[in-house]
Parts: structure tokens; sequence; C-alpha cells
């Protein structure tokens, strides 16, 4: 079950973007309201009242005051989430599938947007992609959790095709966060990367503890492709445990690479890991 009880936790986030971000949707004027913005703009000494969660700690180490950082706001931050719905999001292990950790991460995403007046695009993905239509206010992450909580679980994803048809709705530059277990060939998560080339791009990867581990598992087992119904028997050893945990190892470090080389931030993150954690961990 896909919950919103995680949100107050995110109060102290701010979604922080490197790069400038400029669209038509509020107009050309940027503000230069200091405050938890976009853009680093300078420090400035630490006044009674200020917010102590803009101090940089990093500063205060090095020099023993208290400096506080000056963002400067862009009111036209346009933030695009894609989720992955396809079969193989809906396996568990633990207290969440992947596509209900991925659906949260999502919404968490969508909160923060909205709170610091961004502009949303919201679409989930499996052989076909669905766009959701933009809302306002509150009643957007509402409408989300509905629609997460009652979407039907495609089959096998089509990961490059899909992502190819989302770029008409990309038109000026934008946040992107794609959200998936990103289990496909490299060649095929390489199309967005370079596809929405210019654009903040992350890439969340949402994987069952299980999958990155295999602990626990072993002798004679059925196992079942959830995107093709296709079975294998199968024994399952130590040793294959830890082949199945080195390839996993290399393709992850692949798509790092890829993401390093090109300025895009992967991050892997495990379902049995709190919410908040993964938000800190992303937007730290």
């Amino acid at each position: 079950m896909i919950t919103a009880e995680f949100l107050d936790q995110l109060s102290r986030f701010s979604l922080i973007v490197h790069k400038r971000v400029t669209s038509n949707y509020a107009g050309p004027r940027r503000s230069v309201t200091h405050g938890r913005g976009i853009t680093f703009k300078d420090h400035r000494m630490y006044s009674p009242g200020d917010d102590f969660r803009s101090i940089d700690w990093k500063v205060f180490a090095r020099t023993d005051d208290l400096y506080i950082k000056n963002f400067e706001e862009d009111r036209n931050l346009i933030v695009h989430i894609i989720i992955d719905n396809s079969a193989s999001m809906n396996f568990r292990s633990n207290e969440f599938t992947k596509f209900e950790y991925a659906s949260m991460l999502g919404i968490g995403f969508a909160y923060l947007t909205l709170r610091e007046n961004g502009k949303l695009q919201f679409a989930t993905f499996a052989d076909k992609m669905t766009v959701f239509s933009s809302r306002k206010g509150k009643s957007h992450i509402m409408a989300m959790l509905d629609y997460l909580n009652t979407l039907k679980q495609g089959k096998a994803s089509d990961f490059s095709g899909c992502m190819l048809r989302y770029k008409k709705y990309i038109s000026s530059r934008s946040l992107i966060v794609i959200i998936s277990d990103f289990l496909y060939d490299l060649s095929q998560i390489e199309i967005p990367i370079y596809l929405f080339g210019g654009h903040n791009i992350k890439l969340v990867q949402v994987l069952d503890p299980l999958e990155l581990n295999m602990e626990g598992i072993e002798g004679d087992y059925n196992l079942q492709d959830l995107e093709t119904d296709e079975s294998m028997r199968t024994y399952i050893s130590r040793k294959m445990r830890n082949e199945y945990k080195s390839k996993l190892h290399e393709h992850n470090a692949k798509i790092k690479e890829l993401c390093d080389k090109t300025g895009v931030d992967f991050y892997p993150i495990s379902t049995d890991k709190s919410i908040f954690d993964s938000f800190y961990e992303v937007l730290r």
C-alpha cells in the first residue's frame, strides 16, 4: 500500500538543482530571494532568526564562524518524475514492492516540487507510457496517490521506447527524475541520458534487498520471470549467489561510469531503507 504519511518527514529538505533551470512557465524574471532556492549565490554571516538548516557546517569547521548559504530561487523550476511500473517492479521480500517504494519516492519529489512552487509533470511506464494530468496544490499529491494505488501493473518494460516517446513533454531545461530497477542492457539506459542531455537528470535505482544479496536462498528453486512468465528450475548454490552478486555489481558499476561521464546522478537504493534516509542520500 502506497501512503503519504512520510511527507512530513521531508519538510527539512530542499530540492537542490545543480544546473540553472529556465523556462517560460513563470516568465523570464528570476527571483533574487535569498533562501532555500536552487542556484547557490554566496555566504553571509548567521544572524539570530535565520534558519539554522541553512548553516554551512563545512565553513564552520574551517573558520569557527557561522555562515549560511544564500541561494537565488528560480521560479521556473520544472520537474519530470517518471516511474517504472513494469512487472519486475512488483517484486517484494519485505514491506514494500519495488513499485510501491518507487511511488513513494516519486510522491516525495512531487511534494518538494510543489512546495517550492515548481511545475510538475508525472508519468509511469512499462510497455507503454502514461502521462498523468497535472493539478494544482495538495490535490495533485492526493490524485497521484490514488492513481498509483489503483494502477494496474504492466508487463515487460519498453524502457528506451517510452523514453523516446516522453521527449515531447520536455520543452525547456528541467530536472528529470527516473525511478526504476534499471535491470536493462546498458545500451537502453544510454538512450535517455543522451536524449535528455542538457537537463539535470537523476536516475534512482530501486532494488529489493533479496535481489541485492540473495541471502538465505540455497537449494532447488523454480524461478519465474515476472515480465515474460517464463520459468526455470535451478539449484542455487553459494557459488551461484556470488556470481550473481558479482554480475549485478558489474552492471551497476557500468551505469555509474556512464553517469559520471555524462554528469548524471545515479542512486542505487534498497527497499529496506527508510524513505527519509533515501531522500537524504539523494538530496544531501
